[in-house]
Parts: structure tokens; sequence; C-alpha cells
């Protein structure tokens, strides 16, 4: 029995990166001998254990074979005559094929074991499949827009892109489930380049099937390209800042859709719908009364944000608006002023026998409000 550690953990070491997670390779072993060494089974569809002492995750090595649709339609043989060679062979690129043997102590010794020349594919930055099983699984191509997205000096080798085309025409990527969709965008979004992203979405043809139609059709124009890198980069690296700049041109139904088809979680949801009511009314006030804000206005967006019951939420909005670049510096005075408004003194200044009536308490507090915008407007 040998131990192998595998994959990116092999990668980012050879590219003087931290390693976080490593992924272990059994080979010449079976599940009971396993079991007797005290490793516990964990693995659904495949043989998985957990190690006795450090519970990291070992599994054995493995071949697979197509047997339905989707990343799930496979099926798995494992048992001590399975090489090492022939695990890497099922892997995805070239430069997640490679691996280096792991002593019990768990020191990682002898030479990286290379037999799909991914050493040489990553000194080129070279994203090349390992065989021709890639295009069955089309949760591979997802893995490669967010890998290109984190590693955007890596190319995708002309005959992979042929092979992620495949899988768009297949119609294999209606088989992935929606958790893993976003899954994979969420981490690419988060990525140092986001853009490579989009840019292997659109290359194979899988940008319509996965994105939204409005922001499918922005991403081909050079113009809207140029400022959305821009604003991609000034808006911070949080999950919520990426998604809402990349939809802050869509409507807000568009975004709810497709935030639905993709069960993307709730508070995203609402960060980006509310932003981009923030970014059209911030047009409208531009085109319609030449960057003047009407008190009003003001108000309505305030209460669609909800700044009253989430005010960390409001502030969030505006700043990012104002890192990428929109002109709303008197809307965060504005707001500064009405979230300093002291709703208690408002309601004492109602007569008494008015205090319990809910219209009265509501019209007053709206007055305080525009009063405080007003005056912050003017300024």
């Amino acid at each position: 029995m040998k131990i192998y550690a595998v994959g990116g953990a092999i990668r980012d070491t050879l590219m003087g990166l931290p390693v976080h997670d490593i992924d272990y390779v059994v080979v010449g072993s079976s599940v009971e001998e396993m079991v007797a060494q005290g490793f516990r089974p964990v693995g659904k569809d495949f043989p998985v254990f957990l190690h006795p002492k450090t519970q990291a995750e070992y599994a054995l090595a493995r071949t697979e074979r197509k047997t339905g649709k989707g990343y799930k339609g496979f099926m798995f043989y494992a048992d001590s005559t399975v090489t090492l060679e022939q695990d890497l062979g099922r892997r995805d690129l070239t430069i997640n094929a490679m691996a280096q043997e792991v002593t019990d102590n768990g020191d990682w010794v002898g030479p990286i074991l290379d037999p799909f020349n991914g050493q040489q594919d990553l000194a080129a930055r070279v994203f090349r499949h390992v065989s021709d099983a890639f295009a069955e699984d089309p949760l591979r191509l997802l893995r490669i827009a967010r890998f290109a997205a984190r590693f955007p000096d890596f190319t995708v080798a002309p005959e992979t892109m042929t092979a992620l085309q495949s899988i768009v025409q297949s119609n294999e990527l209606a088989a992935l489930s929606a958790e893993r969709i976003w899954q994979e965008l969420a981490r690419g979004f988060v990525a140092s380049k986001p853009m490579r992203m989009f840019q292997v979405l659109l290359d194979a043809g899988a940008a319509k099937a996965l994105l939204p139609p409005g922001l499918t059709a922005n991403l081909v124009q050079e113009e809207f390209r140029e400022e959305f890198i821009k604003r991609l980069h000034s808006s911070g690296e949080s999950l919520e800042n990426r998604c809402a700049v990349t939809l802050m041109h869509l409507p807000a139904s568009d975004i709810r859709s497709w935030a639905g088809c993709l069960k993307m979680p709730n508070e995203i949801r609402d960060f980006s719908e509310i932003f981009s009511e923030l970014n059209l009314f911030i047009e409208k006030t531009v085109s319609n009364t030449n960057g003047i804000y009407q008190p009003v206005n003001v108000l309505a967006w305030f209460n669609r944000a909800d700044v009253w019951r989430k005010p960390d939420r409001g502030a969030a909005l505006l700043d990012l608006a104002k890192h990428i670049g929109l002109n709303v510096v008197l809307l965060i005075e504005a707001l500064q002023k009405v979230q300093s408004l002291n709703t208690a003194e408002i309601i004492e200044s109602i007569p008494v026998e008015d205090r319990l009536n809910g219209e009265r308490i509501h019209g007053a507090v709206d007055a305080a409000r525009l009063s405080a915008i007003t005056a912050a407007l003017s300024t």
C-alpha cells in the first residue's frame, strides 16, 4: 500500500502558493485493509476514508465510466489493482494530475510523478485536459472557467476549448444542479480576475445557458467590458459586492429570476437587487434632473433599501457605489443625517392624543426624514 498527495496540492506547491487542502490517494489497498488500519469510511459514491488521527480524507485509487447524464452519471471502480496513473488519468487538467509519495509521518518524498506532463503545462501557463473523458463531466466547464479567474495568466489549450464547446453542445449542462453552478460561479466571482471566468463561458458558448441574458448581451460589448472590469476591481473582494457590480445594469426582476434559478443566497440576491435599483435611480436623476436629487426620491430608495432596520446594509450599498465611481456623496450625507434622527423625540413632538395613531406617527417620521434629507442635499 502506498499513499500519494495529488492534484491541487502539488500544483500549488510548484507555483509557490499556500496549500490549504491536500487530497490523498491510496494505491494497492482495499476497503477491508483501510478499515483494519483504523480509517473510517465516509464516501457515498466511492471509497473515501478519514485518517484515524488527522481526520484528513484518503481515497482509494479509482477509475470511472460514464453511465448517465451530468457530473453524477459515473460508475466508479476502486480496488488494489488500480494504478496511480489510472487514477490520475481520470482527472480534469494535466496541472491537476500530478502526485508525490507520502510517508507514514506525512512527509512528501521522492520525485513528482507526472505522467501527463503537468509541469510542462504549468510552466507554459496552459490549461490542458488529460483525456477525452474530460468532456463527459459538465462540471469541468465551470471549474475551468473558475480556474481562469483564479489564474488569469493561463490560457485554455485549443483542444480543451473544443472539449468545453462539446460539453455545451451535448446539453450536459442541463444536468448540473443549481447549487453546484452557484458554488463554482461564486468562487469565480471572488477570484483575482472574474472577467476571465466570463470570457471562458462566452468562448465555450455556455454563457447563454448559465448567465442572465442581459448580462451575456452586455459582456460581448467592448465598451461595457472595459468599464465592468474597472468597477469589479474597485469593488473589493466580497462576494456580495462582486455580484452586485456584475448585475447592476439588469432590472431587479431579472436578478430575482436568475437568483431563483441558481438558489443564490437571499442576502446576496437582495443586495444585488437594491444596488441595481440604486444605479437606475442615479441614472434617472442624471438624465431627468441634471444630477439634482429630489428628497422624496431619496427617501423612497432609503425605504426600499430598508436602511432603518438594516443600517449597515444601506451604508455598504452606498460605499460600494462610491468606490466604483458613482456620485453618491450627497446620498451618503443624507443617510447619515436621517439615521441620526431620534425617533422617540419625533413621536414626543406629536400631540398626545395622536401618539397611538400609527398613520400619524408614520407621517411625522417621514416628514422629519424628508427635512433631514433636504438639509443634506442643500449643503
